[in-house]
């Protein structure tokens, strides 16, 4: 078994006032790069936005209205979307930084073990969120899309055609609900792992519990997908694969039993 001597913390003792004072500098530097990168996703909102809003605008395309829409309907609504996506962007793109500075924070209190367990969590973490942000653009917002814009008809009731408009903050919303969503369950494997780590849980007691995990995946894709069957399946089934990825990876970190010889 690894000693102290071994595993050495490079901690120094602190008091509390430092510590306060080490934790502004964190927080300071992290919204300095949220700032900046605020800026420079509201310098290009009008281009974010537009890539948010394709696969709906293809989607129109394909159901046959050939010049798709996106209006609003008060006075302020086109500003505080922009502001939205600015917001939105700069978190995207501030995450590493901040990231960065969270692990500057707590790193000089953890042993060499304890760091090298942590960083391929860290590492893993951005990427399985891009990962499943990814799958809710690609593939789930193109089906669920054609099917909401299968519903127009060029003669509704009594000969009047009903036409898709969507609202640009209510799209906006929806989109940053789903994107953000699909790629927070995607951290699953992580977080369990990371409990399995510590010793919370263990791979035994995720088989155990898989029938009911199963069940809690599902309810959680019917509240995040649209509510239509195709966008559900394809939420629901990444996110079982990945319980069953997470039951691997708790099977691989878990601390192993000491034998003795």
């Amino acid at each position: 078994m690894a000693t102290t001597e071994d595993d050495p913390i490079n901690d120094k003792p602190m008091p509390l006032l430092d510590h306060l004072i080490e934790l502004r500098t964190r927080l300071i530097w992290s919204l300095v790069a949220f700032g900046i990168c605020f800026g420079v996703a509201y310098y290009f909102s009008d281009r974010i936005y537009y890539f948010l809003a394709r696969p709906l605008a293809e989607s129109l395309r394909a159901s046959g209205n050939p010049d798709p829409k996106l209006i609003y309907t008060q006075l302020y609504e086109a500003f505080f979307v922009r502001i939205k996506v600015a917001v939105f962007g700069g978190a995207f793109l501030a995450f590493p930084v901040i990231a960065g500075q969270l692990w500057l924070f707590v790193a000089p209190g953890l042993y060499r073990s304890e760091k090298r367990a942590l960083l391929p969590f860290l590492a893993a973490t951005p990427i399985l969120f891009l990962v499943g942000a990814s799958l809710a653009y690609f593939f789930v917002f193109p089906m669920a899309w054609r099917f909401f814009a299968g519903f127009q008809t060029n003669t509704g009731g009594g000969g009047i055609p009903i036409e898709l408009m969507p609202r640009v903050g209510e799209y906006l919303d929806l989109v940053m609900k789903m994107i953000f969503g699909f790629g927070l369950v995607f951290q699953l494997p992580v977080g369990l792992a990371l409990l399995a780590k510590v010793g919370i849980t263990s791979s035994k007691a995720l088989r155990r519990y898989r029938r009911y995990a199963i069940v809690g995946m599902c309810m959680v894709a019917a509240v995040l997908a649209p509510p239509d069957p195709v966008s559900m399946i394809l939420l629901a089934v990444p996110l079982i694969g990945l319980f069953e990825v997470s039951i691997l990876a708790a099977w691989l970190v878990e601390p192993k039993p000491i034998t003795e010889d």
